[in-house]
């Protein structure tokens, strides 16, 4: 597998595209659950099928790299990236998993979405494991699976990255009290711990999909009533968390921070910190987040160091 700071992309693989289409490369036809047991009962399937089962549940779209990271830091003995894409591919022939690609005027993505099929909820349920797909959760939009993908970059470099790692959250729930509406930061979230003392970190994804200004500034009004109305417990945090928000390069982060301001959608509790995909390869996170601070009357991004992102 290629480490992070070996990849030399220079555009997020998670960037929208114009023009660009999800495209389905699972496999089609009828396979039966007495076929799926059989499997199982030879060993075919085995326990360590059911652990990727469990990963692309919990993440719900997943690339294959995403898939071995997180078996690498689950300590799931699995020789390599090639021995996973064979697992995956008996998978997806037994039609448990399906599989889909991007497909722009620049050819096909160079990775593959993962996710699941209705006999592998049957499988997951039958083991006690809380499962709640449904076929049209596969229908989504290129955009949201891809504001998911790299909620889960950000997520896993964070895992592996930053020692005072404690745990994560792929689908945290606020509330955004005056209005009365759930909503969900679409990155995920981790919660960091170092001697004793919790601070919670919550990923928004921004993309540039078609009208995404609104669709932020609508998003950032929740934020506001949650974080201006927070009380100690609120949506199961004991403090503040502190929300970034994860763009597709530098760029985008300026224009999401213009589009936060225009539309008057500051949040005056919390420093509003943004990152990007392709900082999350950097070996170490501490000097991967950006803040704007205004000075002699104009907005100047500056890096923010952090040292408890850091290795040590």
């Amino acid at each position: 597998m290629v480490e992070d700071n070996e990849i030399k992309a220079v555009v997020s693989p998670f960037a929208v595209r114009e023009g660009e289409i999800k495209t389905f490369d699972g496999k089609d036809g009828y396979v039966s659950m007495n076929q799926i047991i059989h499997k199982i009962n030879i060993g075919h399937i085995n326990d360590i099928h059911f652990k990727i089962l469990e990963l692309v549940n919990e993440f719900e779209f997943i690339t294959s790299r995403q898939l071995y990271q997180m078996l690498q830091w689950k300590n799931v003995e699995i020789a390599s990236q090639d021995k996973l894409n064979n697992k995956l591919d008996q998978l997806i022939k037994a039609k448990i998993l399906t599989r889909y690609y991007f497909k722009g005027e620049d050819g096909k993505g160079i990775y593959r979405i993962y996710c699941l099929e209705k006999m592998g909820k049957y499988l997951l349920n039958s083991r006690g494991i809380d499962c709640k797909w449904q076929p049209t959760d596969n229908t989504k939009p290129a955009p949201m699976i891809k504001k998911r993908l790299a909620g889960n970059q950000t997520i896993i470099a964070y895992l592996r990255k930053v020692k005072a790692f404690d745990s994560y959250n792929v689908k945290p729930t606020l509330t955004a009290k005056q209005t009365g509406k759930n909503f969900r930061a679409t990155g995920g979230s981790v919660k960091l711990t170092k001697n004793g003392k919790s601070i919670e970190f919550l990923f928004e994804v921004v993309r540039r999909e078609e009208d995404w200004e609104n669709k932020l500034t609508d998003k950032m009004r929740l934020y506001k009533d949650f974080y201006e109305n927070f009380l100690s417990g609120d949506s199961g945090f004991s403090s503040m968390p502190q929300l970034i928000l994860i763009c597709e390069d530098d760029k985008n982060m300026a224009e999401a921070f213009k589009t936060i301001i225009v539309n008057k959608v500051e949040i005056s509790k919390i420093n509003l910190y943004f990152s990007t995909d392709l900082r999350q390869n950097e070996p170490t996170l501490d000097k991967t987040l950006v803040e704007f601070k205004l000075e002699d009357g104009k907005y100047k991004m500056e890096n923010v160091e952090v040292r408890l992102l850091g290795i040590e």
